[in-house]
Order: structure tokens, then sequence, then C-alpha cells
């Protein structure tokens, strides 16, 4: 029998359980950097340090970071659906959690990529990326993050994906961020669609939209619980 396609959208919230801060978190500024110094394209030409070194900083909190009960619960759908994450996040706690197929649309904390061509994308091994580290063109590496300013290339793909699905679920977004936010559009009106986040986001109200004011900790597997009764 085929699984049901479950597809998930997950933001900052789910990560912010798990000790990473978000910029929204304090108005703007991630651990006191304004963030269009530090996440945009400009910023980048700006000063470059200054954006390496954050990111560093961003690497070594992750680096310790561990998955909370949402990521383990989304990993524990995978049992009965065909689960795809496409996470607004860069760091890499579902994949620590388990789950096994994973989007990053604003791309990845733990990899580098070229600064003139974007094909060459590199894992790192630690959590440092320092001025002169090069790709092998010769051009400075830089944090393989989608920041403002730019274009959001597996934005399609993930719309999709989202199109293809059976169920939807947002969990831990405020859905403000765009293009991001326009993805719950592109689910099927039919479809079950959960939302998960202590702060709900406005939207119109939906038949189809079944939601959770609870933090990704213990909502998703309030959700699970509600998908597991109507695939039953």
């Amino acid at each position: 029998m085929t699984k049901k396609k479950l597809v998930v959208l997950t933001g900052a919230g789910i990560s912010a359980e798990s000790g990473l801060k978000t910029f929204r978190d304090s108005g703007g500024l991630w651990e006191g950097f304004d963030v269009m110094e530090v996440a945009s394209i400009d910023g980048w030409y700006r000063d470059q340090n200054k954006v390496l070194d954050f990111y560093n900083m961003r690497r070594k909190q992750a680096l310790d970071a561990q998955p909370n009960s949402g990521h383990v619960a989304l990993v524990e759908l995978e049992v009965s659906l065909d689960v795809t994450i496409i996470t607004q996040n860069v760091d890499d706690l579902h994949e620590k959690a388990g789950s096994s197929n994973v989007i990053h649309l604003h791309g990845e904390l733990f990899k580098s990529r070229s600064t003139i061509d974007d094909k060459l994308i590199y894992d790192m091994s630690g959590w440092e990326l320092k001025p002169g580290d090069l790709c092998e063109k010769g051009s400075q590496l830089r944090p393989h993050i989608v920041w403002f300013g730019e274009m959001v290339p597996l934005m399609e793909t993930a719309a999709i994906l989202v199109n293809q699905a059976d169920i939807f679920m947002v969990v831990g977004t405020s859905l403000a961020v765009y293009p991001a936010a326009s993805l719950i559009d592109y689910a099927l009106p039919e479809i079950d669609k959960y939302i998960v986040d202590p702060n709900l986001p406005a939207i119109q109200e939906d038949h189809s939209i079944t939601t959770i004011a609870k933090p990704a900790s213990v909502g998703v597997a309030d959700a699970a619980k509600l998908i597991a009764s109507k695939l039953a």
C-alpha cells in the first residue's frame, strides 16, 4: 500500500526550542548584530569578515544543539507516511533527529560555497570559515545561506512538492517570511492542513485547516494523533 504524502514546512520556532535564537526574538537583532549587516548580500559586500565571524558563531552554537521532541515526532511520522520536510531553518536539527528527506529553502549552515560559481558547494567538517578559505577556482568561500536580497533557488521545487501533498503541516513559523510563506497557497484546497505554533498566524478561516496553538515540542505529537485517527 502506497503511503500518503505528508509535506511539512518548518520554521524558526522548532529550532528555538532547541536553544537556537532567531533574529525575530529580539527585534531584528541576532546576538547584537543587525540582521541586514550579516544576512544580506549587501552586508557581505560591505564587510565579509563580520559576516564570516557571525556565521562561525552560529555554527558553534548549532554544533551543541540537540533535536527536541518536535523534531523526533516528525521522524516518527515516517513510519506511516511519506514525509518531506521543507525547512526555512539553516541548522541540521532535522537531520540529527533522523528525518530522511529534508529540503533547506534558505541554505545550510554547515556548508560553504564558491563566490564565483554557485554550483561549487562544500560540506564543512568544523565550525569555522575563514578569510582566505578558497574554492577550487580560487575565490573566497561564503556561507551556503540564502540571504536577504537573493533568490530562493529551491522555491519552485518546494511549491511542486506542496502541490502534490496529501497532507500539509506548518510547524513553528509565522508564515510572514516570503516567499516561503506562500507555500500554503500551493496545497490543494481539499487536503487536510495543520498549523502548529503558539502564536498562530493570521489566516483566512478554512475548514481544511486545523490549528494547534502549541509549541512544536508538544504540538507536532497532537497533530500526529489527529492524522493517525483519520488514517485508521
